[in-house]
């Protein structure tokens, strides 16, 4: 039976940050657990309503009185660099903390989350110093010009999977364009989160950023129906994500939502096989299997289904699964005991459906409590299948097969979400035609899991919301405005005066 040691000592108690400084909620005491063994290492005090209250009055205090709306640019620049510096000076406390709640493999951590975390702050330090303003001269006598200006309070709700990497894109945008935030870290995974808020607050005036714990049906619920929150940005379920609009709508609260995804990945014939084996097992392994991006419906052309099938097989039975913090491990434990049963569950429902189990779908037993499962493959009979229409979220592959483009391309739409979706062809037209008709938001060409900033990111359907990225997170974070000034005195109408 193996045994795993935490990768750090958390502290007893998990807090939020308000206008500065530690705040302890008064809301109700909630387990943290390791997922690699099972095992209670720490307490998330819950923060009700009137610490939400609290969080909001200082960003909204900050908004108005700290001078962060008003700063310069080039400053607000250089503060957004220190953010990115003191990421990377503490580098492995904030891997471990990650790592601790979880389950994330280490080696995965430091190499992608936290670089990219990082680098969420120093993108828009860089964007910022780029932007520009609009001038207009077309109405006789007039000049007008548009600028935008900061909306004011942004609550950020942060998700379990990704916390580091998926919270900073939203704090650095947030703060980038001049907003005081509130974030929301998932009750499951606060630690690296709570850590970071408190880094940054040693460069951040206070109240600029805050930070509160708790579930969404409390915490969340009351964070996102406030009245003075100017902006909501949402990463999480579509079932949630729905929620938090109807809540939005009720405020007229512009909101943006990055929620679930269930993806294809479609490998023709003409595709080059090798990298195309390599982006499916990356695709739908990484992170444990849990994310948004992941390429979990494997299309494949006819001609190779078996030989690529059998391939993907013979790779995904070597992934090493195992301690996050070992140097050889793949893939590690599942992020809770509830998900880890769920993901599970769905070797039931390809059963009833007739698909076929063609690896893993059992729980590792011999890597003890902790929350292990193998990776695991499914020859779905039809897309109709639960397991190619649910969103898993899990280290669970679905296998299709289709024989024309157009086949392809009608299977890879048949579905509620449009998040991303993967082509793989060194055929240019067969690239042109599917990437124009894919229904996604995001379609990657022999490449995966790119993030390019500057671009926007987001789903169709039931994926989503609107987008983030550079442009896209300027023209969510803030007001425009427009000025008219005549060039000249004008001869106006003297309405109502004597003569």
């Amino acid at each position: 039976m193996a045994k795993f040691q935490n990768p750090i000592t958390p502290p007893d108690y998990a807090f939020g940050w308000c206008n500065g400084d530690v705040a302890r909620g008064s809301g109700d005491e909630m387990p943290i657990f390791y997922p690699a063994t099972g095992q209670q290492v720490g307490t998330l005090i819950e923060d009700g309503p009137r610490d939400v209250d609290r969080a909001v009055s200082a960003a909204a205090k900050a908004f108005k009185t700290s001078g962060w709306p008003e700063l310069s640019v080039e400053k607000r620049a250089t503060i957004l660099e220190s953010c990115e510096k003191i990421i990377l000076e503490n580098i492995d406390e904030l891997a471990r903390l990650e790592c601790l709640a979880t389950g994330l493999v280490m080696t995965q951590i430091k190499a992608f989350h936290l670089p990219r975390a990082a680098y969420n702050f120093r993108f828009f330090a860089h964007y910022i110093s780029q932007a520009s303003g609009q001038r207009y001269d077309n109405t006789e006598g007039y000049m007008s010009t548009a600028k935008r200006e900061p909306a004011g309070v942004a609550a950020l709700i942060a998700p379990w999977n990704a916390p580091l990497a998926l919270a900073t894109m939203k704090i650095a945008a947030a703060l980038a364009f001049g907003n005081c935030a509130v974030l929301k870290p998932s009750e499951q995974t606060p630690y690296s989160l709570v850590k970071l808020v408190s880094l940054l607050n040693t460069i951040l005036p206070d109240g600029v950023l805050n930070l509160v714990n708790g579930r969404g049906s409390v915490t969340g619920a009351h964070l996102v129906g406030h009245p003075n929150v100017d902006r909501i940005s949402f990463t999480g379920g579509t079932i949630t994500g729905r929620d938090v609009m109807a809540a939005a709508g009720r405020q007229l609260t512009p909101c943006t939502m990055e929620l679930g995804g269930k993806s294809a990945n479609i490998i023709f014939a003409s595709a080059d096989f090798d990298r195309a084996l390599d982006s499916a097992l990356l695709s739908i392994f990484s992170t444990n299997g849990q994310q948004c991006l992941a390429g979990s419906r494997i299309l494949v052309e006819e001609t190779i289904f078996d030989e690529f099938v059998d391939a993907f097989l013979q790779r995904m039975s070597r992934i090493k699964v195992g301690d996050p913090l070992a140097k050889d491990t793949e893939v590690g434990p599942i992020a809770s005991k509830i998900h880890m049963e769920r993901i599970l569950s769905f070797v039931g429902h390809a059963n009833k459906d007739g698909d076929k189990v063609i690896g893993g779908g059992q729980r590792r037993e011999a890597l003890g409590d902790g929350y292990f499962i193998d990776p695991t493959a499914v020859a779905a009979k039809s897309n109709a299948s639960t397991v190619c229409q649910s969103e898993i979220f899990g280290p669970f592959a679905s296998f299709l097969k289709f024989k024309t483009e157009e086949e392809a391309i009608s299977i890879a739409n048949d579905t509620e979400f449009g998040l991303v979706s993967y082509i793989w062809s060194d055929h240019l037209p067969t690239v042109m035609n599917v990437s124009e008709r894919m229904r996604s938001g995001v379609v990657w060409v022999n490449t995966p899991l790119t993030r390019e900033l500057r671009a926007p990111f987001g789903g169709y359907k039931n994926s989503g919301v609107g987008r983030e990225g550079g442009h896209s997170c300027e023209e969510f974070y803030t007001e425009e405005k427009t000025v008219t000034i005549p060039k000249a005195p004008l001869d106006i109408f003297k309405f109502g005066k004597m003569r």
